[in-house]
């Protein structure tokens, strides 16, 4: 497992709960730390071996674009979209800082972290997996009859691989 990073992606934008904040604009700062297997990228020098940074830098911009309230849904935001096209993503973290925050005093900053870890073990047979959104070993690869999934949870839990679950696969996905 690797660590791609972008740190200190400047942005002027137009974020916060008061509508002054919202009109006035502010500068902040996004910091995205990603893990991932990138060793095919690294052995064979190709970029689809890897996490794109510059895919990663696109998202933020964008995501920092839109207005937003609460820097808290900047960031989760940010880790959605990375999420739903970087699917080889091991963990997250993106950190929004928001430079000279209105408070009334001096404050160099304020920010927020959110951290993702999307490595699974399965319950049945303990080999580790991904899962980027909760419950989609259940959806992503086929379907399982609700009894039976009823059943395999009762005696699994909620994470099971798809090895474990083709079995018991009614219908598989492409």
């Amino acid at each position: 497992m690797g660590l791609i990073a972008l740190e200190g992606m400047e942005f002027y934008a137009y974020h916060g709960f008061y509508k002054e904040e919202q009109l006035i604009g502010g500068d902040y700062i996004v910091d995205v730390y990603v893990h991932t297997d990138f060793t095919k990228g690294a052995s064979e020098d190709l970029l689809d071996g890897t996490v794109n940074y510059e895919t990663i830098f696109r998202i933020v911009k964008v995501e920092m674009n839109k207005k937003s309230k609460l820097l808290e849904s900047i960031a989760q935001r940010i880790v959605d979209s990375i999420i739903n096209i970087c699917t080889s993503i091991q963990s997250i973290k993106v950190k929004i800082t928001k430079k000279n925050p209105p408070l009334g005093a001096k404050v160099d900053k304020a920010s927020v972290e959110i951290e993702e870890n999307y490595v699974i073990h399965c319950n049945k047979c303990k080999n580790i997996f991904l899962s980027h959104q909760k419950g989609d070993c259940w959806t992503k690869y086929g379907i399982v009859y609700p009894e039976t999934k009823a059943t395999l949870i009762r005696t699994f839990g909620p994470n099971i691989c798809k090895n474990c679950l083709s079995p018991h696969f009614v219908k598989e996905r492409n």
